[in-house]
């Protein structure tokens, strides 16, 4: 069982990595193993809409978008996190996790249907609660079995240092981390005993005309 931490903060270890290595440590002590990726500060084109990852089953947009969607296939779960700017997800992030998800999809590959996948958010005060909401938006429309901890999964702080300090912060994450494995060996006992997952349905698309 492997876990894909991504994180989508430009500091490679700030406060978001702070909050991923203790949701991380708790994760390797259930025997889970885990994975970090950083989207960092390289710029992101984003998405045209042009749906030709429909028919090439790749972004026509030849970046490590198209990369990450083949490594990102090979692990069970994932915990995708960014710290608050300007009350939202950062903004190299969002391209990014916008093609990504949306590649997946649309090429039909669905690398990330029904694996479980919880959203960390860290920031010095507020905008917590709306990139949680966001980043969750991801996941829930790709069929994701969303986890959570004893709190929204958040932590506080200007520097890792004072992240460490968010003693509540800290928990919420080592609880996340215990949740994610927990759900994870649930999923591998139904695979052994023959338990198939849900098949799948074409979609219907509508609008609010017809």
């Amino acid at each position: 069982m492997k876990v894909l931490l991504v994180n989508g903060s430009p500091h490679e270890k700030g406060c978001t990595y702070t909050a991923f290595r203790e949701v991380a440590d708790t994760l390797n002590s259930e025997g889970v193993e885990t994975e970090f990726y950083t989207i960092g500060t390289e710029t992101t084109a984003p998405c045209r809409h042009c749906c030709a990852c429909r028919k090439l089953g790749r972004c026509v947009i030849k970046d490590r978008v198209n990369d990450f969607v083949d490594y990102a296939a090979g692990f069970d779960g994932y915990v995708i996190g960014s710290p608050v700017h300007y009350g939202a997800m950062c903004g190299v992030a969002v391209p990014f996790l916008d093609r990504a998800f949306y590649v997946s999809f649309m090429s039909g590959r669905n690398i990330f249907r029904l694996k479980p996948a919880a959203a960390v958010v860290s920031a010095r005060r507020a905008g917590t609660t709306a990139t949680f909401d966001q980043l969750n938006k991801y996941f829930l429309i790709s069929q994701m079995t969303v986890i959570g901890s004893r709190y929204w999964n958040m932590v506080h702080g200007m520097t890792p240092e004072d992240v460490r300090k968010d003693e509540e912060g800290m928990q919420t994450m080592r609880i996340l981390g215990r949740n994610m494995a927990y759900q994870l060996k649930c999923l591998e006992a139904a695979r052994k005993a023959g338990v198939q997952p849900p098949a799948w349905e074409p979609d219907v698309l509508t609008n609010f005309i017809h």
